[in-house]
């Protein structure tokens, strides 16, 4: 068991995390946890139990203390510790679970990478995600952008970004069209569901009233725009569809802050099936790696990379927030 000092340390860090993040409500204490707390992520956990008692209404006193009701430290305490003492065994239950987004203002991220593949190959692309949560980031081309003056996408897009722009250009030309949309995660989240709706809200940061807006917009769309997602390995799944991937379309595997995750062997496999696949790669059926990924722990920011057969080539094309509130061109 790890000692309560430790537990208090990890969680007054997530409430510092969260604060830097635009997130200064995020943060409890919770008083026992047998394993390691800061890699288990036990206060977003917790966090997202108490949530999700908010979103269901099922807390009068908790839902009166959470944003956007201003309350004070002595009373937003004194509702936690009610809501503790009377939904113990839920949100003992809700501790099993590790917690999963599906932060779509990443997409924001990686739309300069699809647009610069779709330029190069002049061709469709073939989506392929990796960790996936519940999919939204498969109908990136749906949202609706902007970047200071400029803008892409969709102007009726229930869904909007505008994250800051970081640096003089951003190359947004060039048509873009999807040729097909699929993604895998060991636990994939339905949206199509109520508890799936339900799980991805309880994890957004309860004061972050902009990211619930998008994730509902986002949601919104996947009602009227189908794509397939699995339960899956990332290395299988990777395998199966480079087996798999059409001859009038570029191949295209992405994913966002997730490669951290995976176990060596997993990562060793997949990267081995891309380099096979890659020295067979033609200009007409190309296959492209697009990734936001920090390259070190030590940055603070994430890099979209991008790696395209033929060739190989890898060329690191922006600087990224993790949550996407920023990108700093580079490439």
């Amino acid at each position: 068991m790890a000692p309560a000092g430790g537990i208090a340390a990890h969680f007054e860090q997530q409430a510092a995390a969260c604060d830097a993040l635009g997130s200064p409500f995020t943060g409890r204490r919770v008083l026992a946890w047998p394993g390691d707390p800061r890699a288990d992520a036990l206060a977003l956990r917790l966090c997202g139990g108490l949530h999700r008692l908010v979103i269901e209404e099922r807390d009068p006193a908790l839902v009166a203390a959470y944003p956007a009701n201003g309350v004070d430290d002595g009373a937003l305490s004194a509702a936690v510790a009610g809501a503790l003492a009377r939904h113990d065994e839920a949100l003992a239950a809700g501790l099993d679970s590790a917690p999963q987004t599906n932060e779509i203002a990443r997409s924001a991220m990686l739309l300069p990478g699809f647009l610069a593949i779709a330029r190069e190959t002049g061709l469709p692309l073939a989506l392929a995600e990796i960790g996936s949560s519940g999919g939204l980031n498969l109908l990136f081309d749906r949202f609706l952008y902007r970047y200071g003056a400029l803008s892409w996408g969709d102007p009726a897009s229930p869904v909007t970004m505008e994250p800051e722009l970081r640096s003089p250009a951003l190359p947004l030309a060039g048509d873009l069209v999807v040729h097909s949309r699929r993604g895998c995660d060991i636990a994939p989240v339905d949206v199509a569901t109520a508890e799936g709706r339900t799980r991805l809200r309880s994890y957004v940061w309860p004061d972050q009233a902009a990211r619930l807006q998008r994730l509902d917009g986002a949601i919104a769309l996947a009602r009227r725009h189908p794509f397939s997602l699995e339960t899956a390995d990332a290395a299988g799944f990777v395998r199966r569809q480079l087996a798999a991937r059409p001859g009038n379309a570029a191949f295209v595997l992405f994913h966002s802050i997730m490669w951290q995750y995976l176990p060596r062997e997993t990562k060793d496999s997949l990267l081995a099936a891309l380099d096979e696949a890659g020295a067979a790669a033609t200009r007409e059926a190309p296959i492209a790696r697009l990734r936001m990924e920090p390259r070190d722990p030590k940055d603070g920011f994430a890099t979209l990379s991008l790696t395209l057969w033929p060739g190989g080539e890898t060329r690191r094309l922006a600087k990224c927030d993790f949550h996407g509130r920023w990108i700093e061109w580079t490439g």
